[in-house]
């Protein structure tokens, strides 16, 4: 019975230590990541960011920053994917669906202008312009449903309005 409960002890310490060194470590990551974010370094930024959510990939502010890294970057595909991350995590945070809003958008455009940086081979997603469009507007019509006194809503909602024209102009 104490060989049991002193194994059992030995196992909780062993647990707690790891789950403390990978907090520490994440922690670290974050830091690191946001101090290369800030100079410009975005691809140091970027294997932080992966290194961190590898060690925990629970930790929603680590999805929205890298997130946020790939949207400075241009890569949308990255980020929408992020961005989708972030909202399983946290359903509720507004900021997440304006974001990834503004990515799908910003993909959609690079998209219909045929950009040469338009890279959908790395995705795990098949975009279509339209689609992206539509999707669009539900985020940022989500961002206002959870957010209805924000201080952009006229903003958000002329975008959903030019939204809808080319979505309209399309169909035609």
């Amino acid at each position: 019975m104490r060989k049991a409960a002193l194994i059992a002890s030995v196992l909780f310490v062993a647990v707690v230590s790891t789950a403390c060194i990978n907090s520490f470590a994440v922690h670290d990551l974050n830091n690191k990541a946001k101090m290369y974010a800030e100079k410009g370094d975005y691809t140091q930024a970027i294997e932080r960011l992966k290194s961190s959510i590898d060690l925990d990939s629970s930790i929603v502010e680590t999805h929205y920053n890298l997130a946020v890294v790939y949207t400075n970057v241009g890569n949308y595909t990255g980020a929408i994917e992020e961005y989708k991350k972030v909202i399983a995590l946290k359903p509720d945070m507004a900021e997440a669906y304006y974001s990834l809003a503004t990515a799908q958008n910003n993909l959609a455009v690079d998209m219909s202008e045929e950009k040469e940086s338009v890279n959908l081979e790395d995705s795990d997603s098949s975009f279509e312009v339209e689609d992206l469009y539509e999707d669009a507007i539900e985020n940022y019509e989500k961002y206002l449903e959870l957010n209805p006194n924000a201080t952009d809503k006229a903003d958000v909602e002329a975008q959903i309005q030019r939204l809808e024209e080319y979505k309209s102009k399309s169909e035609d």
